[in-house]
């Protein structure tokens, strides 16, 4: 595969006009930002987990240069021809890229067209010193811009209702009104609830009661049933609890 610059370029804008003509949506094609990214999944903690080699296909995002490259690190500014090409030149040992990881997710810090000249190569890992921060929703490597309102009000959800880490790596829902629904339903649960005499001392107690005691029974008796539920739990309980009750 070639790393010419004119190369990228023109692969980057054919695969723009196919998305177009296929009427395929052109964000799918857009780097993530990692501000709005970060905005929409709501921070948490933050830690440097040193150099290691990241899998290329996992670096959709950039922090600060959402207009040169597009998601596959194709490059989108044609002033970027002069360092690109003196990269491909080089021989010159260079350092490892700079990442932040959010979950399976990598924004490039600092690397830009060392990613996109080793993308552009077939190589399938890069040399990186990577920066984690953990969220409060997930972070999937399909996320796209079109996803983020989404996951806003799945952030949103998850605040009010902190379901356990395990059960948050199963979470998705396209519409941002499920979600609102979802957490008006766990607290009218847990308003329930304490009205029979249970006690809620904590948020965390109501979510990890509400997937124990609501959740997980109308889902074991969607299966018993032979019912084809969703491929996710949430889903499958928005289906047949949810709206079914």
């Amino acid at each position: 595969m070639g790393d010419s610059f004119g190369s990228a370029w023109w692969r980057g804008y054919a695969a723009q006009l196919r998305a177009i003509a296929d009427a395929r949506r052109p964000d799918r094609l857009a780097i993530m930002p990692l501000d709005e990214t970060l905005k929409a999944l709501g921070k948490q903690t933050e830690l440097d987990e040193g150099v290691y080699d990241v899998p290329l296909e996992g670096i959709v995002g950039t922090v600060a240069r959402a207009g040169d490259f597009d998601r596959e690190f194709r490059p989108r500014n044609r002033a970027l021809r002069d360092r690109w090409e003196y990269l491909t030149r080089t021989t010159a040992d260079l350092p490892p890229v700079r990442l932040v990881r959010l979950s399976d997710m990598f924004f490039v810090e600092d690397g830009h067209h060392r990613v996109g000249i080793a993308r552009a190569r077939g190589t399938r890992t890069i040399r990186a010193r990577v920066r984690w921060i953990s969220t409060v929703a997930c972070a999937l490597r399909c996320l796209t811009l079109a996803d983020l309102p989404s996951k806003t009000a799945e952030r949103m959800f998850l605040e009010r209702v902190p379901l356990p880490d395990d059960v948050r790596l199963g979470l998705w829902l396209d519409d941002p009104a499920d979600w609102f629904r979802l957490a008006d339903s766990a607290e009218a649960w847990g308003f329930r609830r304490m009205l029979a005499g249970r006690p809620v001392r904590s948020r965390e107690e109501l979510a990890g009661s509400w997937w124990r005691e609501e959740v997980k029974p109308v889902l074991d008796q969607v299966r018993q049933r032979g019912l084809c539920p969703p491929p996710r739990d949430i889903q499958a309980y928005l289906s047949y609890g949810l709206d079914h009750a």
